[in-house]
């Protein structure tokens, strides 16, 4: 297994079409998984993925529209079949306990416990919840018509050690994977800092998903040199659309290849589709001599993600 591996489940806006569930996408590092968003059928587009959703610690969702919400009723009481006994994460914009109680209420009694999870600015370190030291997610406000934010998951990489230097300052071998963990260790009678033994932080791996959104600078800010940008591509680009885009807080085709060029994202995968787009793939020339990782978002398409080798 990659160090990220990232599973789109379903492309859809507003109404699943047979061949297209409404969008969500799972993210597992370490053996631990986030579902982005929970539309009607996530769990049979799951299925169809072969990816686990009664493994999953944490739901993030990017707003409270039906399509990125209903499945989630469904979800949780598949997991209280499947003999669930590990806690459950949700997160949301806003107050998301407030959001969710009435879903929550629909679902009765579970036998494991839901918490709801709430993310700073700043985002949080993931390993609070279970996931691999230096995992971190933060939420991204984003432009849509209702309160609503995309999220950032980073996966950090720690300077290479120097074991050379760590013996001169008489750091016992059995403390190196500490400070190569980031902790700070006794040794010799003083304080050593991972800092003293490692060298420049090196490139980690980042995923953005989008959510719902016009276009923003906050998202392409985080997006930029991303592994994996996941965004929003509601509408063509014909005139009626363009105007749908900007009254209801959405993007187009043309305007999501525009900003993941600028972010230089390695991987770009457009998602969100609606009835309009009747074969998104048919786009996807055009869109590629605008952004060339760009690809049209297809249920199940998957991405290992890795350390860069050389770094």
């Amino acid at each position: 297994m990659a160090m990220v591996d990232v599973t789109l489940l379903g492309t859809a806006a507003a109404l699943p079409i047979p061949d297209r569930p409404l969008t969500a996408a799972a993210l597992t590092c370490g053996g631990r998984t986030i579902l982005f968003d929970c539309g009607e059928g996530t769990q049979v587009a799951a299925r169809r993925a072969r990816v686990s959703l009664v493994k999953i610690d944490l739901i993030a969702l990017t707003h409270y529209h039906g399509d990125h919400i209903f499945g989630i009723p469904g979800l949780l009481q598949s997991m209280a079949l499947m003999r669930r006994e590990a806690p459950l994460y949700l997160t949301g914009p806003g107050d998301a306990a407030a959001s969710l109680a009435p879903l929550l209420r629909l679902i009765g009694y579970l036998p494991y416990p839901v918490y709801v999870l709430t993310l700073p600015a700043e985002g949080i370190g993931l390993e609070v919840i279970g996931f691999p030291k230096r995992a971190r997610l933060t939420p991204i406000p984003t432009a849509h018509n209702v309160t609503s934010r995309g999220y950032l998951f980073e996966l950090s990489r720690a300077g290479r050690f120097d074991p050379v230097r760590a013996e001169a300052l008489g750091v016992p071998r059995r403390m190196w994977r500490r400070l190569q963990d980031g902790e700070t260790v006794e040794a010799d009678g003083r304080s050593v800092t991972p800092n003293e033994v490692t060298g420049p932080p090196r490139r980690g791996i980042r995923v953005v998903f989008s959510g719902d959104t016009a276009p923003c600078a906050a998202l392409e800010n985080a997006a930029c040199g991303a592994d994996l940008l996941i965004h929003e591509a509601t509408f063509p680009d014909e005139p009626d659309s363009t105007l749908m885009a900007a009254q209801y807080g959405h993007t187009t085709l043309t305007a999501a290849a525009s900003l993941a060029a600028r972010t230089g994202a390695r991987r770009v995968w457009l998602a969100h589709f609606s009835q309009s787009i009747r074969d998104p793939a048919e786009y996807e020339p055009s869109l590629r001599a605008i952004c060339p990782p760009v690809r049209c978002g297809e249920p199940g398409m998957t991405a290992a993600l890795d350390f860069d080798k050389d770094a």
